[in-house]
């Protein structure tokens, strides 16, 4: 009886081994597009075999994410091509929790010298950007990737990945559409009619109370508007066993943030209007920005370059810029004098 039990029990783990090495094999060898067989291991150390679905691990789970981070990059990279903020705003790292512009009261010029150099000082204004952090998270149910439901899930991240690329735009021509109403630098309105400029003032704004539009000059060093980068967007995740989410919830997390700000920069660079935008209107903001000096009384040298619309005002913008005649028949003198950029932000 004794070698019967031995003879049986030998027998038994010899299938085991034999089972076990069966399923391993089939396995690391299962054709392309065949719901694998996959070995979790439970604490108790035996392993179960399951068919479909993908081995919770820490690994896997990096490679899914490295999946996801993919689709994040294409539908940032997406967006890319159709990204405008950079034509009106200089980039400006930050390594602090705000940036100090005081030398924006500064406009950059030359004299000759004689006697002295002529100094100035750089606190004559206390123009500050904070930086603020933004985000975007949800949240993947540890089903779905047991149940191999992870890959609807890639369009959501290649829609983050849009949005997070979009957002610097936003901010851009929201702060533009707020420039009326706006502190810059100076203590004034970004858009306003009395700019501090020597004994007296300047306007930079034509009035009105329709549709706004703007005229710039973005040919500076330093364009009219500032974004501030303390942190670039970048995309996270939260699935280790220990992260309360997954032990509460059952559920992973994905979230991209960033620390970032806008600002204005000089004024003098930009002219904002709610008049009806015609031609009238056109010179007359051209004419003001060409015209205007520096505290001492020299001309700056702006040249506005480029007009940038909403939606609703496309067309008036195209017959003053591309037409080659105006509304009169006569002879159209401001075409080509600027790009025109339509802006559906500003909508």
């Amino acid at each position: 009886m004794k070698t019967l039990n031995r003879f049986l029990l030998g027998f038994t783990g010899l299938l085991i081994l034999s089972t076990l090495f069966a399923v391993t094999w089939a396995a690391a060898h299962a054709q392309p597009g065949a719901a694998p067989l996959l070995l979790l291991t439970p604490p108790d150390g035996l392993p179960h075999v399951l068919a479909g679905g993908l081995i919770i691990n820490q690994a896997n789970l990096a490679n899914l994410f490295t999946g996801f981070r993919a689709n994040f990059q294409q539908g940032w990279q997406s967006f890319q091509d159709q990204s405008t903020w950079q034509r009106l705003a200089t980039l400006v790292p930050s390594s602090t929790r705000e940036n100090h512009y005081a030398w924006l009261g500064q406009w950059p010029e030359l004299r000759e010298w004689i006697g002295d150099r002529h100094i100035k000082g750089l606190e004559s204004h206390d123009y500050r950007i904070v930086n603020r952090k933004f985000e975007s998270t949800i949240e993947v149910p540890r089903d779905d990737i047991d149940d191999d439901n992870y890959g609807v899930f890639a369009p959501l991240f290649s829609g983050m990945g849009q949005a997070a690329a979009q957002h610097p735009d936003r901010l851009i021509y929201e702060l533009l559409a707020a420039g009326f109403t706006s502190l810059c630098y100076d203590g004034q309105n970004f858009f306003d009619t009395d700019h501090p400029v020597g004994e007296g003032v300047v306007s930079n704004s034509g009035g009105g109370g329709g549709t706004a539009w703007f005229l710039l000059d973005t040919r500076k060093p330093l364009k009219p508007l500032i974004f501030q980068r303390r942190r670039d967007y970048n995309l996270q995740a939260m699935t280790r066993m220990e992260d309360e989410n997954v032990f509460m919830r059952d559920s992973y997390r994905y979230g991209v943030d960033a620390r970032v700000n806008v600002g204005f920069a000089f004024w003098q660079q930009a002219y904002g209007s709610q008049q009806t935008l015609d031609k009238a209107a056109y010179a007359a903001a051209r004419e003001a920005m060409m015209g205007f000096k520096s505290d001492e009384g020299r001309p700056l040298g702006i040249m506005p370059n480029l007009l940038i619309v909403p939606p609703a005002l496309e067309g008036e913008a195209l017959e003053i810029l591309n037409a080659e005649r105006d509304a009169g028949g006569a002879t159209n003198v401001y075409k080509g004098t600027a790009e025109l950029l339509v802006v559906p932000w500003l909508a």
